[in-house]
Parts: C-alpha cells; structure tokens; sequence
C-alpha cells in the first residue's frame, strides 16, 4: 500500500511513524497543482490537509481507494465524486476541540484584558518613566458576568461553553443547522443572540447556511463593546464588513484565527486597518497544539487501518 500526502508541511515537526508503520509512505512538504497530479499516480491512499481535491486531481489517481484529510471540514474535496468512483474520504473529528477551545479564549482573554498594550507598557519603558506603580490608561474588563453567544454548538462550542461559564460568563447559542440540539443552554434566534452578546464566538462548518453569515448588517446589530471571534472558517465572515465594523467603532474588536484566502494576502482589509490594536489575528493555529496534531496523526493512522 502506498500513502502519499502533499502537504505535509502544514502539520509541523509531528511525527509520521504511525504512517510508516502500514505501508510504503511518502510525504511531500507542499504540492503545486500539476506536482499533486504527478505524485498521486500511483498512490492507493491520498492525505491532504488544505490541498484541492477535484475531479482532476482524483481522477490522476489511477490507483485510489482513500482520501484521509488531516482536518475535520472535508470542503476542499469534491466527496460526491469521489463517492461516485467508490472512494471514501474520512475525516478526523474531535481531534482539536481542546486546542481550539484553548485559543479561542487566548483571544477573548487578550482583547478583554488588553494583554498587548500592557505588556508594552512595561517593555518600552513607558511605566518605568510613568513614576507611577501601575498604568491606568487603558480600561479592561472582567469575563463575569459577560454574555458569549456562540456560533455552532457542536463539540468545540460546547467545550468553549464550559470555559466561559468557569469565567462566570452566561451562555447562549445560535444553532446554524435551525435545530437546537443542546439542551444546556438557551437557542437563540441570530439576530437575538448578537444583540445580548459580549462576546460572539463562531466555531461553525463552512456551508450554504453559514457563508457570509456575519456581515455589515448584522454587527450593526450587535454591542459597540462587543467582539467577534472567528475559529471556524473565513468566509463565515464578511471581512471587508468586518473590517470597517472594527476600524469606525461598530463593534469594539476581533479575535481572528481563519481567512477566506490563506495565507492571507498582504492586502488584505485587516493588514490595512486604521485601528489594528483592535485586531488579533493568528495565522490559522487554533488546531495546532502539539497534543492535538499527535492525535490527529493516530486518528488519521487508524482511518488508514480500517481499510475501504
């Protein structure tokens, strides 16, 4: 059996033994397009993580019988042709819930607390010249008693949840399929759960109900003290929208982990901000704890174990 996985890059210095151990492995650190078409010929397993898997792309694959990706959204593969030629795709889900729960409120917890300023404060010197035991010149605010509405209320929404309420925060959810699952806290209608939320944290696959979700309409709605989080996907948001939101004082800032285009182009909306101290933007890391790419390399191993 042959795996070949073309971009093996994006999982870092994570060790590929459990791969090597079920059959002759190959791992490419990226794949152009016409690279992908070459080095799949003969492969019997396909793993990607971020790589396009078209029509094209399987079909160069003469020999395959599975595509593992290294993700839990499958919405950079074509699944239903590949159904249609009898090759499953499996997914990793679950993987990364702690990681992502973990970053999502680095974020919350860096723009509440305004951890850049601060620690600038003391770095440029500015609080040693101050004469001053402390610096009161920019206002934070406590986590208790805040509202966090979260977009998506599946495994990492519900771990985020937990987390806040250990904050003493209330807990709200918006459902994006229309059927509110999860009975601990309350289903809010959208337009409802930005309008009490402190916080809206977006932890939802990318479909036909969510692209776009979030737009200029929408955070007019929302607190002007409020923030955007976004650990799902980028185009959940509208980022020109978002952008301006953030910059003309809308809303008061935004943790972003996620783009419509990475990495991100060096023109984007966010990179030419008149506020950027409002922004926190990571470069799609929130899946990436060490822990959680061991386990996503011994998930995606047994996806391989069981066969097709």
């Amino acid at each position: 059996m042959k795996i070949v996985f073309l971009d093996a890059a994006t999982m870092g210095d994570v060790s590929f033994e459990p791969f090597e151990r079920l059959g002759e492995f190959v791992s490419y650190s990226t794949s152009t397009r016409e690279e992908a078409r070459k080095r799949v010929k003969d492969a019997d397993v396909m793993m990607i993580n971020k790589v396009l898997v078209d029509k094209e792309l399987i079909d160069a694959a003469a020999s395959l019988k599975l595509i593992c990706v290294a993700a839990t959204g499958v919405n950079n593969i074509d699944v239903d042709y590949a159904a249609s030629k009898g090759i499953p795709v499996r997914n990793v889900a679950g993987y990364s819930t702690d990681s992502v729960a973990q970053a999502t409120f680095m974020h919350i917890l860096s723009l509440a607390g305004g951890a850049p300023y601060f620690d600038m404060s003391v770095k440029s010197g500015s609080y040693s010249r101050s004469g001053m035991f402390t610096d009161p010149n920019w206002n934070w605010w406590e986590l208790a008693g805040k509202t966090i509405g979260i977009i998506g209320m599946g495994n990492i929404g519900k771990k985020v949840a937990k987390i806040a309420e250990a904050f003493g925060m209330k807990v709200c959810y918006y459902s994006t399929s229309g059927t509110g699952h999860c009975k601990d806290y309350p289903c809010l209608p959208l337009e409802q759960l930005l309008r009490e939320s402190d916080i809206v944290s977006v932890h939802a696959p990318l479909n036909a109900k969510t692209q776009n979700l979030l737009g200029a309409k929408e955070f007019a709605m929302m607190k002007p003290t409020a923030y955007v989080i976004n650990m799902g996907r980028g185009a959940i948001i509208v980022e020109e929208d978002l952008a301006e939101a953030v910059d003309n004082g809308t809303i008061a800032g935004a943790g972003i982990d996620v783009f419509v285009r990475e990495p991100i182009p060096e023109d984007h909306p966010y990179l030419k901000m008149k506020h950027p101290e409002r922004m926190r933007l990571t470069p799609h890391i929130a899946w990436a704890s060490v822990e959680a790419r061991d386990r996503l390399v011994g998930m995606m191993a047994d996806n391989v174990a069981k066969g097709w």
